[in-house]
């Protein structure tokens, strides 16, 4: 991704202090701040506190905990992966990346296992970002060929929650999409919800976007349904966190809303991801894939920077006011227009979906 001008990616191995080091996202937009995760403690509470989110890079950072803890006891695999692994229920590549170091690891010696580990989890960092920029040529093959039958000046895309380089290494899932479609001069303008009660969108998507320069503007989560009505969307683009095997898709709370919006106006509905984030032994999604709920006080509460222009937060319900606070919902596999993936485009249908498991395996 760009930052002020160079490239930067979310997460990286520093080997001149034998480091990981992250972008902390709960700073941003109003703060740039990179952070070093130093043990196994620090890995897991980067995941629970959301200093790094999104499905492929919570896998990503899972692998690096995983190094991190063998370096502090490298015959403690089962453990350290037991407490990474009680971070966050809904993203499954949190799962996907622990039992490939389980299975790479286990019969690894212990005089060499930190090597591995190491050396393993910069194999899934450099795996993560080819993956995304397929994904992203596939997606940007689809958007481009929407624009050239619609022949407008631009083309309006709307997207929920943050699926860009923040979410994963470096390109994204949803945002890779926008970025590939944008360099190959298809003239584009995202509609970016803010996506409550954590703001990714407003905080983070907005953030990556200003820092690419690509056209965009800050939306309220309900006025997508609107947009749509009066034609000013042409398609939507949104990442996943868990996918069924039947294209049921777990995506950040109100994506459900948006699909349901897009269908009733004939507009297309793409679900960008990446392998690792289908979860093969689920046959359907609703109800079967855990929901997280999170803290009440991100409902009624709003962080930002105050007046003096210090970070604080705002207090919106009344006191002891009982608030709900899902994660994600699942969007039916029939209101999903296609899923994007490293291996191409394909239908939100079983038998596609389980024809790609062989390749999610190797």
């Amino acid at each position: 991704m760009i930052v002020n001008g160079k490239n930067r990616q979310s997460i990286w191995y520093d080997a001149s202090g034998d480091e990981v080091l992250i972008i902390d996202q709960t700073r941003l937009p109003h703060e740039f701040r990179v952070l070093s995760l130093v043990n196994l403690e620090s890995a897991c509470a980067a995941i629970q506190s959301m200093q790094v989110r999104g499905a492929p890079l919570i896998g990503v950072t899972a692998a690096y905990g995983v190094y991190l803890g063998l370096r502090e006891d490298p015959d403690s695999l089962d453990r350290i992966c037991r407490a990474l692994a009680a971070t966050r229920p809904t993203a499954v590549n949190l799962q996907w990346a622990l039992q490939r170091c389980r299975d790479r690891l286990a019969s690894v010696p212990l005089d060499r296992r930190v090597e591995q580990a190491l050396a393993l989890a910069q194999d899934i960092e450099q795996e993560d970002v080819a993956i995304c920029e397929a994904m992203g040529e596939h997606g940007a093959d689809l958007l481009e060929q929407l624009w050239q039958r619609k022949s407008q000046d631009h083309l309006n895309i709307l997207t929920h929650c943050n699926a860009g380089s923040l979410a994963t290494v470096d390109w994204g899932t949803a945002l890779s999409v926008v970025y590939k479609t944008v360099q190959r001069g298809v003239p584009v303008h995202v509609w970016v919800d803010e996506t409550r009660p954590r703001n990714q969108g407003a905080a983070l998507t907005c953030w990556e976007l200003g820092q690419a320069a690509v056209p965009h503007t800050l939306i309220v989560d309900n006025a997508g349904g609107h947009l749509m009505q009066q034609g000013q969307v042409d398609v939507c683009v949104v990442g996943s966190d868990r996918t069924a095997r039947n294209g049921d898709v777990c995506n950040k709370i109100g994506t459900y809303l948006k699909a349901l919006a897009a269908y009733d106006n004939g507009i297309p509905f793409y679900v960008a991801l990446p392998l690792s984030s289908i979860d093969f032994s689920l046959e359907s999604g609703l109800n079967r894939i855990p929901i997280e709920e999170r803290d009440s006080d991100e409902v009624t509460e709003v962080a930002g920077i105050m007046l003096d222009g210090l970070p604080g937060r705002v207090r919106t319900a009344p006191p002891g006011v009982r608030a709900g606070n899902p994660g994600f919902d699942v969007t039916p596999a029939r209101l999903v227009t296609a899923l994007i993936t490293e291996r191409g485009a394909v239908k939100a249908e079983t038998e596609a979906i389980s024809a790609l498991q062989g390749a999610a395996d190797r």
